[in-house]
Parts: C-alpha cells; sequence; structure tokens
C-alpha cells in the first residue's frame, strides 16, 4: 500500500481524530486531570472498538487512579502475537507564555501540527494506531495485536508497574513494539538498542519558620536557597562525572562493538550546538558526548525553587527551598540502591542548620541493553532499508520508558523501539510539534512491520 496515498486520501479523518486527542489535558501526574485522563481512556476505547478491538479499562488499585488502557484484536491466520505499548498521558505545558498557540489547541503550521502531546506520545501512538487501521482494511492477513496504552508514563508508571506481573497470559507475546522514540541526527531510522531507567524526588531544605528581613537576619540566619545550591554542587565531581559514593555500583560498561556502533550516530559538537543552543559540556567530560548519553548514569536537576521570583526586588532569607531531581539509571544498576545512595549523600552534605527532606520519591525502573544481532533486529533493519535506503543505525537512548524493562520480563515479548521523533520536536518544551512526514513514516513502519511479522 502507498501510505502517501493512504495518508491523503483520509486526510480530513486522520487529522480531525488526532486534533480531537490532542485537546485533552491529560496530565497523568496531575490529580487535578483525573477525568481529563478519564476522558481521553474513553475516546481511545471507542476508537478502537470501530476497528474491532476488544477494549478494557483497568484502574490502578495503587496511587492515582489514572486509567489503563487494554486492548485486542485476535487474528484467526497467523500464529505471532504483537504487543504495542503506548502512552496518552503528557507532561505539563509551562511555560505556558512560551507557547506561540495554546498547547491543547493543535494547530497545523508549515506541515507540523503544534500542541502538547503532538510527538510524544500521542502523535507517534495514534500513527501507529493509523498505519494497522490502513492494513486492517487492506483485509491482509496480521498478527494477533495486543495494546497497551497507560496514563502515567511521565511519572513513571506507578499503576501499570504494579499491574503487570499479575496480567500473566493476558500480555503474553512474541514481539513489543514502541514507537516514543526518535530516528538518528540525520534522519536515519534507528533501531533503539537500550533505555536508560530513571527515578525522582523531591529535595527540600527548611531553615527560619518564615521568610526573614535579610537586613535584620543577614548573616545570622542560614539560608535555605543558598544552602540547597552549595548541596546541590556536590552532587558531581569538577570532571562531570557522578560524586555520589555507591551510585555507579554494579553498572555494566559497553562492550567495545556497543561502543563503535553507537558513535556511528555521533553529532559533532557544532551540529550540537546549532540543534540545541549549548554545547555539549555536561556530564563526564572524558567520554564522547553519544556515551555520555547511552551508556552512564545521571543525576540531573530539574527545577529550583525558593523565595521571591516575581518582578523586583523582595529582600528576604527565604524559609526554605526546594528542588527536583531525576536520574538516569543503566544495566547493573539496582534502583533500591541507588536512591539509597543519594538520598545518603544529600543527608551527609546538609549544610549546617538546615533540615532536609524528600517527597514525590519515584522509584522507578532500571535500564535495559539488548543484543543487536537478535532475529527480530534483523527483520526490522529489512523493514527500515525498505523505507529508507541508507538503512538503519542503532541507538543506545539516553531517555527512559520505565515500564519497558518490565513488559519485557512478563510479556517473554522482544523489544523492537523504533520512532521518528527529531530534536526540533521539542518534547517535554513549549512549542511540541510533530511533522505530517514524521507522522506518515510512523504510519509506513507500523503498516511495513505487522506485515513482516505475519507468519
Amino acid at each position: 500500500m502507498d501510505i502517501d496515498n493512504y495518508f491523503e486520501k483520509n486526510r480530513e479523518h486522520i487529522l480531525s481524530e488526532w486534533f480531537k486527542l490532542l485537546k485533552l489535558p491529560s496530565l497523568g501526574a496531575d490529580p487535578l486531570r483525573l477525568s481529563d485522563c478519564a476522558r481521553t481512556a474513553a475516546w481511545l476505547k471507542k476508537y478502537l472498538k470501530a476497528m474491532g478491538f476488544e477494549v478494557e479499562i483497568r484502574i490502578p488499585h495503587q496511587g492515582l487512579p489514572v486509567p489503563v488502557l487494554f486492548a485486542e484484536r485476535v487474528s484467526s491466520e497467523c500464529d505471532t502475537t504483537v504487543l504495542f505499548y503506548g502512552h496518552y498521558d503528557v507532561q505539563p505545558a509551562d511555560p505556558a507564555e512560551k507557547w506561540e498557540s495554546p498547547p491543547f489547541e493543535p494547530c497545523l503550521r508549515d506541515g507540523r501540527v503544534y500542541a502538547r502531546g503532538a510527538q510524544d506520545n500521542k502523535g507517534q501512538s495514534f500513527a501507529f494506531i493509523q498505519g494497522l487501521r490502513a492494513l486492517i482494511e487492506e483485509g491482509e492477513s496480521i498478527p494477533t495485536i495486543r495494546l497497551i496504552i497507560e496514563g502515567q508514563e511521565e511519572s513513571g508508571s506507578a499503576g501499570l508497574l504494579e499491574m503487570v506481573p499479575h496480567l500473566g497470559d493476558q500480555i503474553r507475546s512474541d514481539v513489543l513494539l514502541v514507537s516514543d522514540t526518535c530516528c538518528a541526527g540525520n534522519g536515519q531510522p534507528a533501531i533503539i538498542a537500550a533505555l536508560r531507567g530513571i527515578q525522582n524526588m523531591t529535595v527540600t531544605l527548611k531553615g527560619p519558620d518564615y521568610d526573614l528581613h535579610s537586613g535584620v537576619h543577614g548573616g545570622v540566619a542560614p539560608n535555605p536557597a543558598q544552602g540547597l545550591a552549595r548541596l546541590l554542587a556536590t552532587l558531581h565531581n569538577q570532571d562531570g562525572s557522578i560524586a555520589v559514593a555507591e551510585f555507579c555500583d554494579g553498572m555494566i560498561e559497553p562492550t567495545e562493538e556497543e561502543r563503535s556502533l553507537a558513535n556511528r550516530d555521533q553529532l559533532s559538537a557544532d551540529a550540537y550546538q546549532a540543534e540545541t543552543g549549548c554545547p555539549p559540556l555536561g556530564g563526564e567530560r572524558a567520554l564522547p558526548p553519544v556515551e555520555r548519553a547511552g551508556f552512564y548514569p545521571t543525576i540531573e536537576v530539574n527545577g529550583i525553587f525558593s523565595g521571591h521570583t516575581g518582578t523586583g526586588p523582595k529582600t528576604i532569607i527565604p524559609s526554605e527551598a526546594t528542588a527536583k531531581l531525576s536520574m538516569r539509571l543503566v544495566p547493573g544498576q539496582q534502583i533500591e540502591r541507588t536512591l539509597t545512595a543519594l538520598k545518603k549523600h544529600l543527608v551527609s552534605n546538609c549544610p549546617p542548620g538546615l533540615e532536609i527532606s524528600f517527597s514525590e520519591i519515584v522509584k522507578g525502573a532500571p535500564g535495559f541493553r539488548l543484543a543487536v544481532n537478535t532475529p527480530i533486529f534483523q527483520i526490522a533493519e529489512r523493514v527500515l532499508r525498505d523505507m529508507d535506503s541508507r538503512g538503519a543505525v542503532f541507538r543506545w537512548e539516553g531517555a527512559s520508558i520505565p515500564i519497558i524493562a518490565t513488559l519485557r520480563q512478563y510479556s517473554g515479548a522482544a523489544p523492537l523501539l523504533v520512532g521518528f521523533g527529531r530534536e526540533e520536536d521539542r518534547i517535554h518544551c513549549p512549542n511540541e510539534s510533530f511533522g505530517i512526514d514524521q507522522f506518515k513514516q510512523v504510519m509506513q513502519w507500523s503498516y511495513s512491520i505487522l506485515s513482516a511479522l505475519a507468519f
């Protein structure tokens, strides 16, 4: 099938339904948006039922009751079972003032759709579903398809992590497909050979009982904002390496083959700066950037807030200061050990006179790494070469999809992560977007890989 022709023939339907999905502000980490998450799951259920799927929505027993959607379409002609994973939750839209158009009012400009979730992951998931829809309409043999689409990926997948060990044969599959990743920097298709794990926590330093006058109390009362700055500076050594004792224990170093393959996708420092606006100087600077991102752990400060942040001066010593941290983990690191090590480090380095506390702790999930010579990767390489004569590269992705390692363990499926995101999509940032050309690439991938797996 010519996917370009299919898209143009069905353009009005595809864009209309995609926009309906993007308009729903499904922030799975926000208790105030639970009703929006429920509406999103209900919308997806209705859409998939119309495609012939049996659909069930389940609510987690622990944490926020954010719905998880399970769908299945059984094939009577093919013995292969494919499990597709995606997520409908999105990142917060702040800072709202930096959006050129409202984040939950999708806008098509210059061949790109702008909205929160346009790419991550409503765009890629919906495009995958459209490729599947084209295959169903063509009447060709397809595998049994199982879909899991959740609403808490952006905050750690706590609900689904609790469910998966109890699902048994309901998720047993041969292949696990995910379209929530990016292609290479030059636009070449990429097969993801690894993902880092992720953890999160919020750290708060408490000083005086209330904000103090900085003239009366300056030089006397301990300042939580200054103390937090000093504390966070202890997390890394001067060369950018992690300074937290025992945090990196057990990590598995990449092989020389993995290093060699990864460095084929290396962006030059100039290209990285042109793309992001900054040089690639974060992390352990003795290592190439592509290795830092794919093979080594990180501790990053995601946000700091304290005291007066409005217009003009306000001469105070703030009563408290807070930082949000995220940690990316690699194979061999143990999630309990890394959290314990980080908390121990922060407590032991807390400046005198300040009290430290921890909240919003997400234990998260470990990282994983896959062998590059597996049969499923060989099938994927053939499909991607048909799509792009350059073929595919392997990437060791620095980002995280928390549930993948657990789904792999309990489903028995071989993971195959291929997505068509680009840096210009600006996921997690203002003005997130997804190109129509990228949407069609995901459709083509979905159509072609499912056809190839129908054996």
